[in-house]
């Protein structure tokens, strides 16, 4: 009698971070998982936030498990959204489901987070997080990041201009000429030029300041104006891409010679944020002063402590006439389309680690070794050891499983 082949089983659980309405795979994505001989088992009702029903799944091919503890004990992989450390407390309760030897993937602030990849490491999981994966040419469809970005730039302005007391775009009326409003777009990273694009697209007249002169084509390629400040900018980004955090001397003058350009625009967009870092204070008291009264400002960087020193995550607040938003998770304000993205970034990660059929996990593989963060009892990402003090790890390079 000849066995029965197992195949590796993949899971999908709810998300259970506090209006989290994303989930990690769409249906559209499970016939690609089962042609390469694997199993999806997707959480009862694990897609409805993000508008996919359970019944969607099932005709792509997938199976329901009727719980959580169901779903952890068959699966192999895990996919969320967002893993242990992306949701600190509600995702504690997932610990005691895990056995060591799974692999869990999903973003999980591991550079802001660093402690509670010990805990995952002491459960033996094998852990990946989305954030760390490097900006190199192979790597762009699995860019998660990015495409959270796009849609967190996307959703922005339609915030901004909702609460704006003006007009985005010019009108010529019966009643005279409507000037368009004016935007400025601080951080012409993926957020940041979605930013641009969508507040062109609604007729404002746009600009933009990054630290990074290099992206000044790309700024105006959308039809904005770069603005340009006399400041030195030659380390201001890391070789994967990433902005750096400078130095406060730095950021003070930048302060001091964004003021006029803030005062000159009705909407700021504030986009800045550092890997695993607070947000740099971009924008002072004194510069909110100065705006118009019923300027908006819209702060993208609220969840790291703000680019605005006024603004209050989650928030809405007025102050000298300004209102100031402070929203947090805007991506899962769009779910289902940021389900979308997400689910082809993250089946892209895992199949670029599949082969016949079964986990491989190449350590010569750039892409799975910088996004590793815990495997057989121990943290192994540098980075991650560094933040917790902890010695580098033995080189693990060459090393497949």
């Amino acid at each position: 009698m000849t066995a029965v082949e197992k195949h590796l089983v993949v899971g999908v659980p709810e998300e259970t971070f506090p209006n989290e309405r994303r989930v990690a795979l769409v249906p559209a994505v499970i016939p690609g998982l089962i042609k390469k001989d694997i199993d999806v088992l997707i959480e009862k009702s694990a897609g409805i936030g993000a508008g996919f029903l359970d019944s969607d799944y099932e005709e792509k091919g997938a199976r329901i498990a009727a719980t959580r503890d169901e779903l952890f004990s068959l699966a192999d992989v895990i996919l969320q959204v967002r893993a242990l450390g992306a949701n600190p407390e509600a995702g504690r309760a997932d610990l005691i489901r895990m056995r060591s030897g799974q692999v869990i993937i999903g973003f999980s602030e591991p550079l802001s987070e660093p402690t509670l990849n010990k805990e995952l490491a002491e459960r033996g999981v094998i852990h990946f997080s989305m954030e760390l994966l490097p900006r190199i040419t192979r790597a762009q469809t699995m860019d998660a990041l990015s495409s959270m970005a796009t849609v967190a730039g996307y959703k922005a302005v339609l915030l901004a201009s909702a609460e704006l007391p003006r007009i985005f775009p010019m009108f010529m009326t019966a009643a005279g000429t409507i000037a368009p409003a004016r935007a400025f777009i601080v951080g012409a990273g993926v957020a940041g030029l979605q930013a641009i694009a969508t507040a062109k697209r609604l007729g404002a007249v746009v600009s933009s300041y990054d630290v990074r002169p290099a992206v000044k084509e790309q700024v105006e390629s959308l039809g904005a104006k770069f603005i340009e400040l006399e400041l030195e900018t030659s380390d201001a980004e890391d070789k994967g891409g990433y902005a750096k955090a400078m130095g406060e001397e730095f950021y003070k003058k930048q302060r001091e010679m964004m003021t006029r350009i803030v005062a000159d625009n009705d909407v700021v967009i504030t986009t800045a944020a550092v890997p695993g870092k607070k947000a740099p204070v971009l924008l002072t008291e004194e510069m909110v002063k100065g705006m118009a009264p019923g300027s908006v400002i819209l702060d993208l960087a609220a969840e790291r402590g703000g680019n605005c020193e006024l603004t209050r995550a989650g928030e809405k607040v007025e102050v000298h006439g300004v209102t100031i938003l402070g929203p947090v998770n805007l991506p899962s304000t769009v779910p289902y389309h940021s389900s979308q993205m997400y689910a082809r970034n993250i089946t892209t990660f895992l199949l670029n680690m599949i082969k016949d059929g079964a986990l491989n996990l190449n350590m010569e593989d750039e892409i799975i070794r910088d996004t590793l963060v815990t495997r057989d009892g121990d943290v192994v990402n540098p980075h991650v050891r560094e933040l917790l003090g902890l010695s580098p790890a033995e080189s693990s390079e060459g090393r497949q499983s």
